[in-house]
């Protein structure tokens, strides 16, 4: 699914779903940055994100994959 990837002023990132019109803030990165990882939405949601390299500018939007709940 397509995700925008964004940080507000403040520093805080958030993921916005323009299929599901859902914006929520990432909670959790499963490693020290997102690219190539999963992260966790304030919903519960889980994606995995595409490979990108660490520089890479936001707003950026992403083919990303939801996994399931375990």
């Amino acid at each position: 699914m397509k995700v925008m990837i964004r940080k507000d002023a403040a520093g805080s990132l958030s993921a916005y779903v323009p299929k599901k019109d859902l914006e929520e803030p990432i909670v959790a990165m499963e490693k020290a940055q997102m690219w190539g990882g999963q992260v966790t939405l304030a919903n519960g949601w889980r994606l995995e994100l595409p490979d990108l390299a660490a520089d890479t500018r936001l707003p950026v939007t992403v083919e990303a994959r939801r996994l399931e709940d375990a």
